[in-house]
């Protein structure tokens, strides 16, 4: 059988792939483009990761789809960020929880948990540097796709881009911190999962880590 998070990232492709087809014969270009976009970029994670030796949960692997499912193809070709004021800053603070919890535990792996190399601190400010990045490149994802494509991602100009990014800071923020209280162990088990689910599928990569737990 295959676990829950593997059935949700199969049924997102499949729904994305049907929806593509649909917009392609009733000749929708943008939807055909946006869709198959998002169908792409479905993958592209589980490819970057293993180009770099490393392996991405599947739970993870089905956040990831789910929330281009949600920015791209329910945010764009449904219009959701104008049916709902609160979606773009919804998907902008989960993403950048997403992306501040896997750049914490990038970081980390680079330093091997070395305390005296990164303090628990260090690597938090780093992972935040890390989530904010990502979160100021999409946003010239978006003005490019205004720009080149007449798409409206960026809604009302500056007003919507700086504040895509304050709640941005905040969820980079969080999440940085949450790792810092993971490398403290002071963390209760439900906060602890993500950070211990990674460290487990990609193993090779946290010998140190995992001999010191032992």
């Amino acid at each position: 059988m295959f676990p829950a998070s593997a059935i949700v990232l199969r049924a997102i492709r499949l729904l994305l792939a049907i929806e593509a087809g649909v917009a392609m014969i009733r000749g929708v270009g943008p939807a055909v483009f946006v869709t198959l976009a998002a169908l792409v970029l479905t993958f592209l994670p589980a490819l970057f990761a293993s180009r770099v030796g490393l392996r991405l949960p599947q739970s993870f692997l089905a956040a990831i789809a789910l929330f281009v499912l949600a920015t791209l193809y329910l945010g764009e070709v449904h219009a959701f960020y104008d049916r709902f004021w609160w979606w773009d800053l919804a998907l902008h603070f989960g993403s950048a929880m997403g992306f501040g919890i896997l750049g914490f535990l990038l970081v980390f792996m680079l330093f091997q948990g070395d305390r005296y190399a990164a303090p628990p601190w260090a690597v938090g400010a780093l992972s935040f540097c890390l989530a904010i990045t990502v979160g100021t490149l999409w946003e010239i994802f978006e003005y490019g796709m205004d720009r080149l494509f007449g798409f409206n991602m960026m809604k009302s100009g500056l007003a919507d881009t700086m504040g895509d990014l304050v709640v941005d800071a905040v969820g980079a923020a969080l999440a940085a911190l949450a790792g810092v209280i993971y490398l403290y162990d002071r963390a209760g088990r439900g906060l602890r999962a993500p950070f211990d689910l990674f460290i487990e599928t990609n193993r090779s990569r946290f010998r140190k880590v995992l001999k010191r737990k032992r």
